[in-house]
């Protein structure tokens, strides 16, 4: 096959550029074999993270001409024509070349409070198979942080970040709250502290995800009128009166993560 020329953005977090290399192509392959060998021939200083090389890890997360996407799972024989020009997820810190500091995730998933069920009837649990295939869509997710890397609202709001969740944790708020066996109530959390309403449904996470899922129609939306609900619903209102219940604070949700 032709020579291809690998545009790789090579810097760490005081600076950087893109630098060229060319390389010859090989039949079959995805942008991730072309980095590993220019790691072996060209560049072995040249840093990047992956896991699986199956599309499975989500450790190879970067952007190939401009679009967030998985090293492993692009293949090169269905990219334009031209360099390929291959750097880092632009949302977070950079390390090194093409790996970035995605601890912010992390710091976000020590927030979500945990799953509680009711104890368990005797029998153990019961529930019907809709409710397993609307949470088993969600636990898809294989955290390449794609989705967090494209929104807008972290990517270009940097005083936002501390106050929002972003799609891989409201994705994961919807899988708790829609799921019947647990007893936890996050929604006024994720209203007051997660910044659910600073969403303004794009779609743009749903279009890179690499699982196909909905993060926008079966997550973010129903989240967002589960939220309403719960703060604005007249009815709501009125039953926790008549029944005595209290709605359940963003504090007191909070101190029920694990």
């Amino acid at each position: 096959m032709a020579d291809v020329t690998m545009r790789i953005w090579r810097g760490d977090d005081k600076g950087g550029q893109l630098v060229d290399y060319r390389i010859e192509g090989n039949e079959g392959e995805v942008v991730l074999d072309v980095i590993h060998r220019l790691q072996a021939t060209q560049a072995p200083d040249l840093a990047c993270r992956w896991n699986c090389k199956a599309g499975k890890c989500g450790s190879c997360s970067a952007e190939i001409n401009g679009m967030p996407r998985l090293m492993c799972m692009t293949r090169m024989d269905q990219l334009p024509a031209g360099p390929v020009t291959v750097t880092p997820m632009r949302t977070f810190p950079i390390i090194k070349d093409l790996v970035t500091d995605v601890s912010f995730n992390f710091e976000m998933a020590k927030r979500v409070p945990a799953f509680n069920p009711p104890p368990a009837p005797e029998g153990g649990y019961r529930m019907a198979q809709v409710d397993v295939e609307r949470g088993q869509e969600f636990r898809k997710c294989i955290e390449c942080f794609l989705c967090q890397n494209v929104c807008h609202v972290i990517r270009d709001h940097e005083d936002n970040k501390a106050h929002y969740a972003g799609p891989r944790f409201f994705i994961r708020y919807a899988e708790l709250e829609m799921h019947p066996l647990d007893t936890n109530d996050r929604r006024e959390l994720v209203r007051e502290r997660m910044g659910l309403g600073l969403c303004n449904i794009t779609k743009c996470c749903t279009e890179v995800c690499p699982e196909h899922i909905k993060i926008t129609d079966n997550a973010i939306i129903p989240l967002k009128e589960r939220a309403v609900d719960a703060h604005y619903d007249p009815v709501a209102w009125l039953g926790r009166k008549i029944t005595g219940r209290k709605k359940r604070s963003a504090d007191e949700a909070a101190a029920l993560r694990p």
